[in-house]
This record gives C-alpha cells, sequence and structure tokens, in this order.
C-alpha cells in the first residue's frame, strides 16, 4: 500500500494509494476525526458508478453525511454552482463542524475543494479522486478554484485536504477518452523530473484499464515534493508543474467548456512546450520525440483543429493567470527530467509554437 506524505507543516497529510480503498473510506476518513456529519460532493456520472459504494464505508463507520450530486463537466466550475452547493450544504445541515468529501474527478476537486474552502470560512476536506488527472496531479498540493469565461481556474484558493485516498480501481469504469486524457499529466511529470518513467510509460499499454498503484504513487510523490517546496507558488518551483499548461490552458479556453478534455488540451500544449524547448532551451530533436511519441502511444491529439484560431489561444493565454504583470513565464526542457521557467519566451514565440501545432 503506497503511502504519499505530503509535509507542510501544520497542513500535511497522506495520499494513500490502495487497489479498494474506496469500499473502506469511512474507516480511514473516521480516524481523522474531521467534523460530526460529511457533505459528499459528486457528480452525476461519479455518483452513479460510487457513490453508493462510498455511502456503504460511511454508513458502516457511522459518519453522518448528506449527498449533493452536480452536473458532469467543466461548465460546473461556476460560481453559480458554489453558490447552489453552499446553499444545499446548508439547507441540509451542514455547518463549521462538517467537512466536505470530494468524490470525482478534476472538475469535483477544485469546486468541492473551493466550496470547502469558503463554507463558513472554511471547513476540512478529504479528496477521493476518481480520474487519472485527479490522482496523480490536481488532488494533490491544495489548489481550488473555479472557471470565468475568459480562463481556467481564475477564481479560487489554496485549501490542502486533510487526506487523499487514491482507489486505482475506479478506473476500469472510465470511458476510454476519459481514461487516456489523463495521460497527458503522467507524461508531464516524467518530463520534468523522472527521466526514466518516460521509457516505462512507452512499455504500458494503454488499452489496459489496470494502473499500477506504484506508478500512481511515484507521480503523486513528484507532485508532493515539488508542493513542498513551493506551496503557494512563490518561488517559481511549483510553477515547473506548469509545463505545457500555458498553451495548453488557452487552446481548453479557446472553445466552450468541455468541448476539449484538460488532458487533450495539455498534449497540445505539450507539444509546443517541446517545440520552444528544443528552439530555446537546447533540447535535443530525439529527446523531444521520445516525448511526443507517448502523446500518440496514449492516442492523445497532438494537431491543434483548424477552427482554433492562433489570435483566440493567444487572447486566452493572455489572462491566464501564470502571466505576472503581463510578463510570459514558460517552463521549458534543456533535457528529460530538466525543467526551468524561463522568462525569454515572446508573445512571437508562442504565435510561432501554436501554429506548429497545425502540422503533424
Amino acid at each position: 500500500m503506497p503511502v504519499v506524505h505530503v509535509d507542510l507543516a501544520e497542513r500535511s497529510y497522506d495520499v494513500i494509494v490502495e487497489t479498494g480503498i474506496l469500499s473502506s473510506a469511512g474507516s480511514s476518513i473516521s480516524a481523522l476525526r474531521l467534523g460530526s456529519k460529511a457533505a459528499v460532493i459528486s457528480d452525476e456520472n461519479v455518483d452513479t458508478h460510487h457513490g453508493d459504494r462510498l455511502a456503504a464505508s460511511l454508513d458502516a463507520a457511522g459518519i453522518p453525511y448528506s449527498r449533493h450530486v452536480i452536473p458532469a463537466g467543466e461548465s460546473s466550475k461556476s460560481f453559480e454552482q458554489v453558490a447552489s452547493l453552499c446553499s444545499e450544504l446548508a439547507a441540509a445541515g451542514n455547518d463549521r463542524s462538517s467537512f466536505v468529501i470530494a468524490l470525482g474527478g478534476g472538475v469535483v476537486g477544485d469546486l468541492a475543494g473551493f466550496v470547502a474552502a469558503i463554507f463558513y470560512r472554511g471547513v476540512p476536506f478529504v479528496q477521493i479522486p476518481t480520474t487519472i488527472v485527479a490522482q496523480v496531479d490536481s488532488s494533490v498540493g491544495g489548489k481550488t478554484g473555479i472557471n470565468l469565461p475568459v480562463g481556467k481556474n481564475l477564481v479560487g484558493s489554496f485549501h490542502q485536504p486533510r487526506l487523499v485516498l487514491v482507489d486505482p480501481e475506479v478506473l476500469r469504469t472510465l470511458p476510454s477518452r476519459e481514461f487516456l486524457e489523463g495521460f497527458a499529466e503522467v507524461i508531464k511529470h516524467a518530463a520534468i523530473r523522472d527521466a526514466p518513467m518516460l521509457d516505462e510509460l512507452a512499455q504500458l499499454d494503454p488499452t489496459s484499464p489496470d494502473v499500477p498503484a506504484d506508478l500512481i504513487a511515484r507521480n503523486i510523490a513528484i507532485k508532493a515534493r515539488i508542493v513542498e517546496a513551493d506551496e503557494l507558488e512563490t518561488a517559481g518551483t511549483r510553477a515547473l508543474l506548469n509545463f505545457g499548461h500555458t498553451i495548453g490552458h488557452g487552446i481548453e479556453a479557446a472553445v466552450p467548456y468541455g468541448e476539449m478534455l484538460h488532458g487533450e488540451a495539455i498534449s497540445l500544449g505539450l507539444r509546443a512546450a517541446l517545440y520552444l524547448s528544443c528552439k530555446q532551451a537546447g533540447l535535443s530533436q530525439d529527446a523531444a520525440q521520445s516525448v511526443y511519441r507517448l502523446l500518440e502511444h496514449f492516442s492523445l491529439p497532438t494537431v491543434l483543429p483548424e477552427k482554433i484560431s492562433t489570435d483566440t489561444v493567444m487572447e486566452r493565454l493572455s489572462r491566464d493567470k501564470k502571466f505576472s504583470a503581463g510578463a510570459i513565464r514558460f517552463v521549458l526542457l534543456r533535457e528529460p527530467g530538466d525543467a526551468f521557467l524561463a522568462d525569454t519566451v515572446s508573445k512571437k514565440d508562442l504565435e510561432d509554437a501554436i501554429n506548429a501545432l497545425r502540422q503533424a
């Protein structure tokens, strides 16, 4: 049973990776004595597959709870949904002695975490991520938030979970597209911090729903060590996790939310970041190709749809929170495993990288 400890002083917590742990989640949560009542937040798809299993484990542990189900999809990360959930939680009898359980993918985790951060000025919460993106990335680190029409995650807060329970078994219920998109974040972690993982990913069967628990834990450990070094993203270290995300978020925001999945947009962003790394950071073409081939291996998109204009992507990414006082902060690779934050990338460079995505 891999356990990754996230060491953040009084905000420290464990991430437990264990097949089948959803069925015993109640006992793990009960041991923390987080509050008198839980508010379980999930979406329609996840609740159908896993809501009753979690409810049974909470019942067995004697934890009172209310269940709150939101529409599936990125559009739920909105002020309207936050207000609706806060009202539902209050109407169900949750108060400052309650806590939140986020059961779902990145959308649910970001949204439920933000609700936990502001409900009664902040209550504890537990993450139970059910997608690869959420398991290896978004459930760890304390970033919560919602979207604005002009960009992703522009409103939010840092609110660390008290526990993260990762059950690889739940990944078996994911549709193929949602399953594969998560590997964009896995490839990102390997590219910035664990070059040997690139070769291991090339040997993984992308059609198998069984993702090794140790691979998930290894990715979580990469994220945890970076978060420990720069929890609030003030030192520049945590920004390394944005490799592929600056242009990726611009692409994701250039179409209606949900039309392109997060990992699909990040795949395109990774290719653009590889292009700029070769031009500006000395990344070899062979090294770039090794990452590019992994994107193809997991059937991730590598060519930008013609209908998405360069101007639109540039307008969206200019509003991204990764820009500081209008300056471009862009993560590049010198070689696999060696990422750094560059301030040499110009607007013209970004446009060239986006245009390069239009050709195979």
